[in-house]
């Protein structure tokens, strides 16, 4: 038995997951894990609060050693310790990064289907939103489509916003892919903000390239913007970095935040230095769980829920299912909500490309996961 089998009791605390709908539902949506943070990080959070003091804090002295470690160790990537910004959330990053380094007007690149704050990033900074989508081919998996993605790129195309691995598709996009983006945005004068809050979840046989890390002239034109709230569980403490090695962006983006960004927080800082000086055997123990609930959810969806394809995630703990051959008239979220009290996202909600298609967050106990599904069979088999 595995120590993720069991799992709090989320409805007694402040949980958005939990308590965004009736006692009767099951949510597998928001993109959280049901998993106690780390043991090493809650016990340093303790040691922390029973000094009593939370006052005004300085960035903990071994921050960017334990960040520019694990990035090392997990990534096989150097970056200097300077390189680091620390931000309270890598949406925060993304919406910072495009208001500081384009303008009014100036288009944004995007590949659809895509994490609805990324889709809605250029809009709402005043941008205009270019859309490459991805393709999908016959067996359900998603690429780059390169003539989509050059032709986004009009005359006042100034960035390119980059979800890796892709969410909500579940691509970890290999090097020749991460190239060809990066050689077009080179071509086009264009920044990269990459959004990478996932790379450190995958699953095996993968391998999870920072886009930065291909040559330093693609470094020197990126934002990449990664942090321990999805792979440690800890996307409360609002504690994220942004990794940018050109030291004149690195001063235009930090001139960007008197009075619109805050710090982070001081127990957010002290776990993000924790749990990446010391998490990974928790990280390791974890993603074994997690590859097993994706294989179970593969079989269980072949095997139980006919006319609904999902092809394997690659990397994050979410899975994105094909639900348009599978009966349901109407939006298969909404079916799933009230005829299973299931709470799934709706693949709307990820701009075009998703109509039809749900969302399913795994990182949830083992019984959990399975009651989920066998909800969903008894609807469909109505």
């Amino acid at each position: 038995m595995s120590i993720f089998d069991t799992i709090p009791d989320r409805r007694a605390s402040e949980s958005v997951k939990w308590n965004a709908y009736p006692p009767d539902v099951l949510p597998l949506w928001v993109a959280d894990m049901d998993f106690p943070a780390p043991p090493q990080v809650l016990e340093a959070l303790r040691k922390r609060l029973t000094h009593g003091v939370l006052g005004y804090p300085t960035e903990p002295p071994g921050a960017r050693e334990a960040v520019v470690g694990w990035l090392e160790r997990r990534y096989g990537w150097r970056v200097a310790p300077e390189s680091l910004v620390f931000i309270p959330g890598v949406v925060t990053g993304v919406n910072l990064a495009l208001q500081v380094f384009t303008r009014p007007g100036d288009g944004v690149v995007v590949q659809t289907p895509v994490y609805r704050p990324i889709l809605e990033a250029a809009g709402r900074n005043g941008r205009l939103r270019r859309e490459a989508p991805l393709h999908r081919d016959p067996t359900g998996r998603y690429r780059v489509d390169g003539a989509a993605f050059e032709a986004a790129f009009t005359p006042e195309t100034r960035a390119f916003v980059l979800c890796n691995p892709h969410n909500p598709v579940g691509r970890v996009f290999r090097r020749e892919e991460l190239e060809g983006m990066a050689e077009a945005c080179l071509r086009h004068d264009a920044l990269i903000v990459s959004d990478e809050i996932h790379g450190d979840l995958l699953f095996a046989g993968e391998r999870h390239i920072p886009i930065a890390s291909l040559s330093p002239e693609v470094a020197a034109r990126t934002v990449t913007l990664l942090a321990p709230s999805k792979t440690f569980n800890m996307a409360g403490l609002k504690a994220s970095v942004a990794v940018i090695p050109d030291k004149g962006m690195r001063e235009r983006f930090a001139a960007g935040f008197p009075g619109v960004v805050g710090k982070v927080n001081l127990l957010g800082m002290l776990a993000l230095e924790t749990a990446y000086r010391s998490g990974d055997a928790w990280l390791d123990e974890v993603l074994a769980y997690l590859q097993a609930n994706r294989d179970f959810l593969i079989g269980y969806t072949q095997k139980y829920l006919p006319g609904i394809r999902v092809y394997p995630p690659e990397g994050t703990f979410l899975a994105w299912l094909d639900c348009r051959k599978c009966g349901i008239q109407g939006n298969p979220a909404r079916f799933f909500l009230e005829q299973a009290r299931v709470a799934l996202n709706d693949g709307e909600w990820f701009g075009p490309g998703g109509e039809g298609f749900v969302r399913l967050n795994f990182a949830t106990s083992r019984a959990v996961l399975h009651e989920a599904l066998e909800r969903m069979r008894a609807a469909l088999e109505g």
